[in-house]
């Protein structure tokens, strides 16, 4: 198990010397930012990123993310353009000494919760999704500013209504296809640049406002590791995506696909699943419904050797910053991580 942590660059209030600082720290997950979607990036840019990292003396070897265009999973004749930039990003990631990316498919919006702020009872606050309040927005037919955390600030209200309206008109089925397409064209670039894909699961792991969403569960899993049958196609395990449904075994999935090689990247984060949604917590288990020893035990026990991140944090002590991304909370969620993988190995031994 290799320990990282999320850094969102140099804009970011938190410094690779302060990761750094958190024990057991192996390497920095973070991406460049300042490129559209779709687009070539530098190799001023990537080479800056390492140097900070290496400067910080943390390892730079692993990416989230390298953003899928649109017209990629929409299909679109664009799409062998976007799919060549992305594979030309893949070839200079790799010349830099990344070997783990993580991306994901999910049609408009990367996460959706209602709420950023959410006052818990210990006074911290934390990112949560109530149906209720998903179920009163329509992207295509609210004329107000009603909005959802997560959504692309990039479209505008128009441009969200038609991209939306697009996804609306396409199948599940569709999507799949769009999928092993791009699966097909970049995978063997990555394998050829020694990078294992590791695609992140819908989150949350269910339709919403009527779009396809296909990384959802171990059935679907299953069938995106066949699209293209090759060690270098694997995903990222979010426990929090995953486990925020109670019709996922996260600990037998933990296991079957640490048995396959399949996991590349682990995003380790508890939730609270409630009868209309749920409420992201602290990483321990006693703080959500999720077992974290059984996952941290299930990935050891069957040869997991991939990274680990501490996913979404709650703010507490008083700190500020982006939302489910501060230093505090996240860096007790590195402890307890760095706790569970030491008692899974002992117990090993």
């Amino acid at each position: 198990m290799k320990l990282s942590f999320r850094w969102y660059g140099p804009d970011d209030a938190i410094t690779p010397q302060m990761i750094r600082q958190i024990p057991g720290m192996h390497s920095i997950v973070t991406a460049v930012y300042d490129v559209p979607v779709g687009e070539v990036w530098s190799r001023e840019s990537i080479a800056a990123l390492k140097k900070q990292t290496d400067d910080a003396g943390l390892a730079f070897d692993v990416i989230e993310s390298v953003p899928v265009h649109e017209d990629i999973k929409l299909g679109k004749p664009t799409r062998d353009h976007y799919i060549e930039n992305y594979c030309e990003n893949l070839r200079r990631l790799g010349e830099a000494g990344i070997r783990c990316v993580c991306y994901n498919f999910m049609p408009v919006f990367d996460w959706t919760r209602t709420q950023l702020d959410h006052v818990r009872d210990d006074g911290s606050t934390c990112l949560v999704y109530y149906k209720d309040q998903v179920d009163a927005v329509d992207p295509l037919k609210s004329d107000s500013d009603l909005t959802l955390p997560g959504w692309d600030a990039s479209y505008t209200r128009e441009q969200l209504s038609a991209v939306v309206a697009e996804y609306n008109a396409m199948t599940e089925e569709d999507l799949w296809n769009n999928l092993q397409y791009f699966l097909e064209k970049v995978i063997p670039v990555a394998a050829s640049c020694n990078i294992n894909m590791a695609i992140h699961e819908d989150d949350p792991c269910w339709s919403i406002f009527g779009l396809p969403r296909i990384i959802t569960d171990e059935k679907n899993l299953d069938r995106f590791l066949h699209l293209v049958d090759d060690p270098h196609n694997g995903i990222t395990l979010c426990t929090g995506s995953l486990g925020c449904s109670c019709k996922n075994d996260v600990v037998h999935m933990a296991a079957k696909y640490a048995a396959m090689g399949r996991i590349h990247f682990v995003h380790m984060r508890n939730v609270k699943i409630l009868p209309d949604g749920f409420e992201e917590s602290g990483h321990l288990s006693s703080d959500g419904s999720l077992d974290m020893y059984a996952i941290a035990k299930a990935l050891h026990d069957n040869g997991f050797d991939g990274y680990v991140r501490p996913d979404h944090g709650r703010m507490i002590w008083g700190e500020t910053g982006r939302p489910g991304y501060g230093l505090y909370d996240r860096a007790l969620g590195a402890a307890y991580i760095n706790g569970l993988w030491e008692a899974a190995e002992k117990e090993a031994q």
